[in-house]
């Protein structure tokens, strides 16, 4: 074999990992979702949306619905950033995101007293947020695992590119998050409309069997598939 069929290979390998895990993880956020949306009526990932229903809550006066939106929003930030450092400090990177979010979801769905239903909203925002950091890129192209805004305008900038001459197809990637979220959207809420509160468990469980998946992935492949932190500049001086 040459080294260059040699590379190829690997390549293939590490893309059709890559496409698994975000097709997966994109199928968990789907679930999530519509489980979400249809417990508490809001969105736990569709941060645009909350950001738009909470202009038009302040614009009709709910005063109450926009700081719970705006809050979901900043909760949902929070758990991006925790899923950064959690990946960070990690050497199983993805086993341990998977991880913490399904904990936090099954966190989440004991909370079934009235009291609670707002803090089970955030749990479950977090948990969305988290799930973020599993799968940064796959060879260089940026993927989003909670959101499918970005992957369809990539996908129809991909599709201009090619009517106009450019034959690179590593846009079609960004079909496999968006096919996962609707396939998982429909597990969710039919998990959801048949079980109630009870859909929680199932997603927290899918969560953690796809973590355990994830530990027979190699340590250098995952960290493939997470970006690197570039030192500050005054660091390398310092090293220097």
């Amino acid at each position: 074999m040459t080294r260059a069929r040699r590379r190829r290979l690997i390549r293939t390998r590490r893309t059709m990992t890559g496409i698994g895990l975000v097709g997966s993880i994109s199928f968990l956020a789907g679930m999530t979702d519509a489980t979400g949306l249809l417990l508490t009526g809001d969105f736990v990932s569709f941060m645009t949306g909350n950001t738009t229903r909470a202009a038009l809550a302040l614009s009709e006066g709910n005063l109450y619905h926009a700081a719970v939106l705006v809050s979901a929003i900043l909760v949902f930030v929070l758990g991006n950033a925790a899923g950064i450092v959690i990946a960070h400090v990690s050497e199983r990177r993805i086993f341990v995101v998977l991880g913490c979010v399904g904990l936090v979801l099954a966190l989440a769905s004991v909370m079934t007293m009235q009291g609670l239903l707002l803090a089970r909203f955030y749990m479950i925002v977090f948990a969305m947020g988290m799930v973020n950091a599993a799968v940064e890129h796959i060879e260089g192209l940026p993927i989003g695992l909670t959101y499918v805004t970005g992957a369809l305008s990539r996908l129809g900038r991909g599709i201009g590119r090619w009517i106009i001459g450019d034959r690179h197809i590593e846009w079609t990637i960004h079909i496999v998050p968006w096919g996962g979220m609707v396939l998982g959207a429909i597990a969710g809420a039919v998990l959801t409309r048949q079980t109630g509160a009870q859909a929680l468990w199932a997603v927290s469980l899918f969560a953690m069997v796809l973590a355990l998946a994830a530990m027979f992935i190699p340590r250098p492949l995952q960290r493939r598939f997470n970006q690197k932190i570039a030192p500050h500049r005054s660091a390398v001086a310092r090293a220097k």
